[in-house]
């Protein structure tokens, strides 16, 4: 275990945190945390449509892979051939070409009528990854968004394609959420949200009426972990006041009547003057090597100084 993880005597202290995300985010946020093991849960958005797992679901059908194979890639600890083996991507030009193996692997589990929860908790048993991790849902869903025209854009590539901030977001068909990802909600004392793409990666799990009403009814902290980089997406535009505006408007109100968000973490050089009603730690977190990425070990210190000033 790194030494410095030893230092984080809020967190050593959960028994349950939840995260709320998707893609490369949620994995970066899991793999710092990993030290956690069984007492960290991913709840992981279901909407893909590009890449891979948009050419499966378009050919196939059912749910999106790519998050959670992409989570799972990230918190494992210990490579191996069979590591390898999840990550291969085909090459060359035929029908495999461009294939993830691990979405692949994912796919066949849910051919052979195996729960997706199910499917996955048998690839981390596989790949000796000790954190849980859930679909948002286990049944097929995309994104929609609603335009300030009128107009509606399915799906959550050509989202990411838009050049205006749509008016909201919606999901198509409205599914029900994993009953376990409710129950890992109902029973964290944390809970924590992005970072990651704002509208396609952590609005979506939000969406679902279950864990909006569970976000609503948590006596969990709940955190908002900010992007080191700017979106290459319509919420590029949002300013960081305006994103937690959205995810507060999307969960409504906790039953004590305070505001969704508790605190929120970002960098120095944000603009958070709206939100200084909100606990906030703003201090450098990104990584020597890719700026955008969030250095693991700076990041777990930031949310344990969060929650020092939350309790």
């Amino acid at each position: 275990m790194n030494p410095h993880l030893h230092n984080l005597t809020q967190l050593n202290q959960l028994q349950q945190v939840v995260a709320i995300g998707g893609g490369h985010g949620l994995g970066r946020l899991m793999s710092s945390l990993g030290f956690l093991k069984e007492r960290l849960t991913g709840i992981v958005t279901t909407t893909d449509n590009g890449g891979s797992t948009g050419r499966i679901r378009l050919q196939h059908g059912g749910i999106a892979w790519g998050d959670l194979r992409n989570c799972i890639n990230q918190i494992i600890t210990e490579p191996s051939t069979a590591s390898a083996l999840f990550e291969y991507r085909f090459s060359g030009n035929g029908d495999l070409a461009g294939h993830n193996l691990g979405n692949l692997m994912l796919k066949a589990l849910e051919d052979m009528k195996i729960r997706p929860l199910e499917g996955v908790n048998l690839i981390r048993t596989l790949l000796r990854v000790r954190c849980h991790l859930i679909p948002m849902s286990e049944t097929p869903v995309h994104l929609g968004a609603k335009l300030h025209s009128g107009a509606t854009v399915v799906g959550e590539v050509n989202i990411d394609k838009l050049t205006e901030l749509p008016k909201r977001l919606f999901l198509i068909p409205q599914v029900s959420a994993t009953p376990e990802a409710v129950s890992a909600l109902q029973q964290a004392e944390l809970i924590l949200l992005g970072p990651g793409s704002f509208l396609t990666s952590i609005m979506p799990p939000l969406l679902l009426p279950e864990i909006a009403q569970a976000l609503q009814s948590t006596a969990a902290k709940i955190m908002f972990i900010d992007n080191l980089g700017v979106e290459h997406s319509p919420a590029a535009t949002l300013s960081l006041a305006q994103r937690i505006d959205w995810i507060e408007k999307t969960i409504g109100q906790k039953l004590n009547n305070k505001s969704a968000v508790d605190g929120i973490i970002t960098y120095p050089e944000a603009h958070y003057q709206d939100l200084l009603h909100k606990t906030i730690v703003a201090e450098k977190l990104n990584d020597d090597d890719i700026i955008y990425r969030h250095n693991r070990t700076l990041l777990c210190k930031s949310i344990d100084k969060l929650l020092a000033k939350l309790q």
